[in-house]
């Protein structure tokens, strides 16, 4: 019988639209500040899945939120927050 029930209220379209949601309602987006001098706000991301050269198998990009200056570090296919952050220090701040 529960299958049954299940079947039912899954292809009614009337149970479907009255379907009470559990989640709050997403809010608008909101803009981030614009940066005002280069590298004061960067983004990160990364690709992962490359074929692996040597130890190295994904790449991180950082972005200069200002200048939309890209940089592009190759790292190991599993880094770690610890190993990201040695190589964000190495590429980018450098100083």
């Amino acid at each position: 019988m529960r299958d049954d029930v299940e079947t039912y209220v899954r292809t009614c379209l009337i149970c479907q639209q009255n379907k009470a949601d559990h989640q709050k309602k997403a809010g608008l987006l909101q803009l981030l500040p614009i940066p005002t001098r280069p590298w004061e706000s960067v983004s990160m991301d990364f690709i992962s899945g490359l074929p692996k050269v040597g130890d190295l198998g994904s790449i991180i990009v950082v972005v200069d939120r200002l200048s939309k200056y890209a940089t592009f570090i190759a790292a190991p296919k599993h880094v770690m927050a610890e190993g990201t952050t040695h190589l964000f220090f190495k590429h980018i701040v450098k100083y």
